[in-house]
């Protein structure tokens, strides 16, 4: 929920927006009628120059050339014509006048009421969540080119139709490996393009992890002091829980779930491309790999091959040996590279060839 004040010079006004998620909720028709009671109450105790209740989602798709308009002339002008039509509406006293008022009151809609302070509340459709159906996007075509008759019925309804399309529903249908991660990517996309991004990501296959070798490859330790050399990698992911604690906290169970937070936040900051390459590779790239070795050790029995170049090091795990800096010199190349080389992808391709 959001108060917004606007104080002189400019012209004194309240505005108040309330975002109710999911939409699903207002799937019933007397919750949705008991809301318009509430809007209505509200309307006739605190006059409104214009007032409206809508998907988020397709309010986003709304601007439109012809229907939407700049912060400039929205300032200008306020809401000085119908631009467009939710699936509720108040529209104040002047603008009603603007429109016509018989025009307005004749509307073809679910309900049209005149309040006494001579605005007008409008509502389309019985039911807020299913605005996008065809019957609905009709009703709110027919009461929107009715108020503006300089809009085409059929032009409307192609754009109502498109705006629809591009929300419909898509089936999560995730790779495997990687859908614990990908299914938390949509969220950081708008409201209006979740379902594409869905669809985007439905048709993503990240690369096989190829950072492991066969047990009979694997390198020999050749260090002098193993215990030393374990030491320096508790140390390394050690620094990983200290840069990420606050933004992750669940680095501090160095669970599998930890990993694809991880993931997450690196992606959603755009680390590699946001701070000095050497930095990364002097600093992240060790403490991410120490990190996704050591929970391999923790959660698959795994057991560390120390090399001097602690590049090299190894984790044993079945009949596998995954060599966890080198995947996490591969992830900290770029943003993209988080998804295509992601720590819960090779996670789980090992948690799977562990069980052989």
């Amino acid at each position: 929920m959001e108060i917004l004040l606007r104080f002189p010079p400019l012209p004194p006004s309240l505005r108040i927006w309330i975002d109710v998620n999911p939409i699903d909720l207002f799937a019933e028709e007397a919750r949705c009628q008991a809301f318009v009671e509430m809007v209505r109450a509200w309307a006739i105790h605190y006059p409104v120059t214009h007032a409206s209740a809508h998907s988020l989602a397709d309010k986003e798709l709304a601007d439109f050339p012809n229907f939407g308009r700049d912060d400039e002339t929205t300032f200008r002008d306020g809401f000085d014509k119908v631009y467009e039509l939710c699936w509720l509406n108040v529209f104040g006293a002047k603008l009603v006048d603007t429109v016509g008022r018989e025009r307005m009151r004749s509307t073809p809609a679910h309900r049209v009421e005149e309040l006494p302070d001579g605005s007008i509340l409008l509502v389309t459709w019985p039911t807020a969540a299913d605005f996008a159906t065809e019957a609905a996007r009709v009703a709110q075509a027919r009461a929107w080119v009715h108020l503006r008759p300089d809009l085409d019925f059929n032009t409307v309804m192609a754009i109502l139709r498109e705006r629809s399309a591009i929300l419909a529903h898509v089936e999560p249908r995730f790779a495997p490996d990687v859908a614990a991660l990908l299914s938390r990517l949509p969220e950081y996309a708008s409201l209006a393009q979740r379902q594409r991004r869905i669809a985007e990501l439905n048709a993503y296959v990240p690369p096989e992890p190829d950072e492991w070798l066969p047990l009979d490859a694997a390198l020999p330790s050749d260090v002098a002091d193993p215990k030393a050399a374990l030491e320096q990698y508790a140390s390394f992911a050690e620094r990983l829980v200290a840069l990420l604690h606050t933004p992750v906290p669940s680095v501090f169970k160095g669970s599998p779930e930890s990993l694809t937070d991880i993931d997450v936040h690196f992606w959603k900051e755009t680390f590699p491309d946001t701070f000095e390459r050497h930095n990364i590779d002097a600093i992240a790239v060790p403490a991410v790999g120490a990190y996704l070795g050591e929970v391999l050790v923790k959660h698959l029995g795994g057991q560390w091959l120390p090399r001097e170049q602690w590049m090299e090091a190894q984790v044993r795990v079945g009949d596998r040996v995954w060599l966890p800096f080198a995947r996490a010199h591969r992830y900290m190349r770029s943003t993209q590279a988080l998804l295509d080389h992601s720590l819960t992808q090779l996670y789980r391709v090992a948690e799977r060839h562990a069980r052989y």
